[in-house]
């Protein structure tokens, strides 16, 4: 395994990852007339976004689909009513640092406060990260949490992403993991293996090879534009070891907001070996109003997908609701196809 004092590709090129907007803009040949107004965003949430995911993008298009997912806007000072800073009223289910404890069976455990990219829609934008990351030694308190808790099956890794671990620390913890008797799986929510392929390293997938526990991994694409031959080949090696593979995007006005970019990411997404999984509606974070779509637009958007795929690839339409048991479904079940 690689040493904490060495910097893997995927590490280095987190390091080089573009914050500032005058670059982003410059290396896209956008007019800089949009400067400003972006960096008086970042102020609110930083820029960060790999340039393997800019190389994606198309030059001179401030309406690219990825751009527009990162890209700091002036809409993003707009306070809104209904818009909060804690939607999901995670404080309420935080019962020790760095674990959040919602529905029943499982449990999350918000590893870090980074991620690979500042995705502007970012429902944890505003987390207090500071007070949920008691790092190595305050691990334990969560790990006899789920020790104490008999009826926890399955935890779930995410942030922040996860992966921003490195491989011997990931190691450490999901074999701490795995001598918890009554659990059953590990999941693990992701946004790297789409956006920094590189991550999917041999030793990554060894561990989760080997585990006891069932691993899932729930990746997060939004629009067929970022999925690229380094991603296939870095969701196959995942395959191959047979990791479950799912898909949870959300609807976002402007990015994937028609039926046509949506039908193409299922297919291209069960392509390259990962299931569609849920669909979600924007959730009601301060910053990200400009985003959001009716209720009902998204749930026409929603049948007339169902009308073109088969009903494995549909995803579910889904929104998260605080105080509710599991996910609310805003869909139409009934048309569902076969």
């Amino acid at each position: 395994m690689v040493s904490d004092m060495i910097k893997t590709d995927w590490q280095a090129a987190l390091i080089d990852a573009v914050t500032d907007p005058r670059e982003l803009l410059e290396l896209l040949e956008i007019d800089l007339t949009w400067l400003e107004e972006a960096k008086a965003a970042a102020t609110l949430f930083p820029l960060k976004v790999p340039r393997e995911f800019i190389s994606r993008m198309q030059k001179r298009n401030i309406n690219d689909p990825l751009l527009r997912q990162v890209l700091p806007m002036g809409d993003e000072f707009k306070l809104v009513e209904g818009f909060e800073k804690d939607p999901w009223k995670e404080e309420g289910i935080n019962p020790v640092p760095g674990l959040l404890h919602r529905y029943h069976g499982r449990v999350l455990l918000t590893l870090t406060g980074s991620c690979s990219i500042n995705c502007r829609f970012c429902f944890r934008r505003h987390f207090p990260y500071a007070k949920n990351n008691p790092g190595r030694p305050g691990w334990q308190h969560a790990l006899s949490y789920i020790t104490n808790d008999q009826t926890i099956t399955e935890v779930i890794l995410s942030g922040g992403d996860p992966l921003i671990m490195n491989d011997p620390q990931l190691f450490e913890f999901t074999t701490a993991l795995s001598q918890i008797s009554h659990l059953k799986r590990l999941r693990i929510h992701t946004r790297m293996p789409i956006v920094l392929p590189s991550r999917i390293t041999p030793e990554l997938v060894n561990s989760l090879m080997h585990t006891r526990l069932q691993p899932v991994m729930v990746v997060h694409c939004n629009h067929p534009q970022e999925i690229t031959q380094a991603v296939i080949n870095a969701i196959k090696k995942l395959t191959i070891a047979n990791i479950t593979l799912l898909n949870q995007a959300v609807l976002l006005k402007g990015i994937n907001d028609n039926a046509e970019t949506l039908v193409t990411l299922s297919e291209t997404l069960f392509a390259a070996g990962i299931l569609p999984y849920y669909l979600h509606v924007l959730d009601k974070v301060e910053g990200c109003s400009h985003f959001d779509l009716e209720r009902e637009t998204a749930q026409n958007l929603h049948w007339q997908i169902t009308q073109r795929l088969p009903g494995y690839l549909v995803p579910k339409l889904v929104r998260t609701q605080a105080g509710a048991s599991a996910k609310v479904r805003v869909d139409r079940s009934e048309f569902y196809t076969g």
